[in-house]
C-alpha cells in the first residue's frame, strides 16, 4: 500500500512553462494574488451539515480592506468563468472564503452565491505549484475532462470540480440499490489507467470525486481526480496506481466480484486507445507542454531513478534508462501508449 509521508516541495513556475501558459491563454493579470488574502484578522472553524469539522477555516477580513477584496473575488470569477465580463457578477455576492490550512499548498475556497435563486459555485485561489500546473494540464489534454485554471504571478486560481467525494461515495453510495456495480468498477479500472499512463499520484478516494449521470433506467459514472499535487513527483510506482489505496479497497473488492480478468484487460486497452486518440487530436499542443515539462526539475533526481526503473520492469523494456527527468518519464510513457 502507497504511504506518503513528506510533503512535496513547491516547485516555482519556469520561464518556458510560463510562456506556455500564456500562449495557451491561461495566464491573466488578476486584481488580487494569493498572499493578498493571507491579511484576514479573525477566522472560525468551518462545520458540515452534520455538525463535522471540515477542517477548513471561514476567514475575515479587516473593514479597511474587505470591500476591495470582494470585488477582485468577483473579477476573478468572472474572468475564470465569462472571459472577464463583469456583467455576468451582478446578481452574484462572495458568501464565503475558507481556508484549508492542513493542505500542501494552503489553499483558499471561495463561495459564490447567486442572489436570486441562492444556487452557489466554488473556485480556489492557491499557491503556484509548476508540477500541480502540469498535472492540471495533462487533465485536460489527455482525460476527457476540461479543466479551468488561470495563473498569474505565483498565484493559481482553479475551478471548482463538481461530484461527490471518493470517501463519502463509498462510506454512503457504495450499496444502493440502484447502483450499477459493474459500470462503477469498470470506470474505476479506466480512471486507474489514466492515472498510470500520465503519472498522477496519491489518488486515493479522498483525492477524486464521483460525478453520477443519469441514463434512462441505469447510471453511467465518471471518476475525476481534484487534486494534481502529485503529478509525476513519487519514486514508487504503486503511487500512481489506485488500485493499491487503502482507502479505495472498498471498490477494489467490488471489482473482483463483478469483472473478470478479460474484462479489467479489455477496459485497460480501450482507455488506453482513447487516450492514445487525444494525443493525436492535441499532438501539437502536448508537444509544446512537453517541451517545458521534459527541461523542468519538479521531483528530485532519485525519484527519477526510482520511477524509470521500475517503469522498466513493468513495460519490460529498457526504454525509460535515459530519462533524466519526470516530464521525460510522462513522455515516454505516452510513447508507450501511442505505440500499441
Amino acid at each position: 500500500m502507497p504511504i506518503i509521508t513528506r510533503k512535496k516541495q513547491i516547485y516555482s513556475i519556469g520561464r518556458p512553462l510560463r510562456e506556455y501558459l500564456a500562449q495557451y491563454n491561461r495566464e491573466h493579470a488578476l486584481p488580487i494574488q494569493y498572499t493578498d488574502l493571507l491579511r484576514y484578522d479573525n477566522s472560525v472553524s468551518l462545520f458540515d451539515k452534520r455538525d463535522r469539522d471540515t477542517l477548513w477555516e471561514t476567514v475575515f477580513y479587516p473593514a479597511s480592506e474587505v470591500d476591495d477584496i470582494l470585488l477582485a473575488l468577483k473579477t476573478i470569477y468572472a474572468i475564470l468563468k465569462a472571459d472577464g465580463d463583469m456583467s455576468v457578477t451582478g446578481h452574484l455576492t462572495i458568501d464565503r472564503v475558507d481556508l484549508c490550512s492542513y493542505g500542501n499548498t494552503m489553499p483558499f475556497r471561495v463561495r459564490v452565491r447567486n442572489l436570486v435563486n441562492d444556487n452557489f459555485d466554488y473556485f480556489y485561489i492557491k499557491n503556484a505549484d509548476a508540477s500541480r500546473i502540469y498535472g492540471l494540464e495533462l487533465e485536460h489534454i489527455l482525460s476527457p475532462n476540461r479543466i479551468s485554471y488561470l495563473t498569474s504571478g505565483n498565484t493559481l486560481i482553479e475551478e471548482h470540480i463538481a461530484g461527490i467525494p471518493g470517501d463519502m461515495f463509498f462510506e454512503q453510495q457504495m450499496l444502493d440499490a440502484d447502483r450499477n456495480a459493474v459500470r462503477l468498477c469498470k470506470e474505476f479500472v479506466k480512471f486507474n489507467e489514466r492515472c498510470f499512463i500520465r503519472l498522477l499520484g496519491d489518488m486515493h478516494s479522498s483525492n477524486f470525486v464521483v460525478d453520477i449521470t443519469p441514463d434512462f433506467d441505469e447510471v453511467y459514472y465518471r471518476i475525476r481526480a481534484i487534486d494534481f499535487d502529485q503529478q509525476s513527483y513519487e519514486g514508487r510506482k504503486s503511487v500512481y496506481m489506485p488500485q493499491y489505496y487503502r482507502q479505495n479497497q472498498s471498490i477494489i473488492d467490488l471489482g473482483t466480484v463483478c469483472l473478470t480478468p478479460e474484462s479489467v484487460r479489455q477496459y485497460q486497452i480501450e482507455e488506453r486507445s482513447l487516450v492514445a486518440g487525444r494525443l493525436r487530436v492535441e499532438q501539437i499542443r502536448i508537444l509544446d507542454l512537453m517541451g517545458p515539462m521534459r527541461s523542468d526539475s519538479i521531483a528530485p533526481p532519485g525519484n527519477v531513478t526510482q520511477l524509470g526503473a521500475s517503469l522498466n520492469r513493468h513495460y519490460r523494456t529498457k526504454s525509460f534508462d535515459d530519462c533524466r527527468t519526470m516530464g521525460d518519464l510522462v513522455w515516454r510513457s505516452l510513447e508507450v501508449v501511442s505505440a500499441h
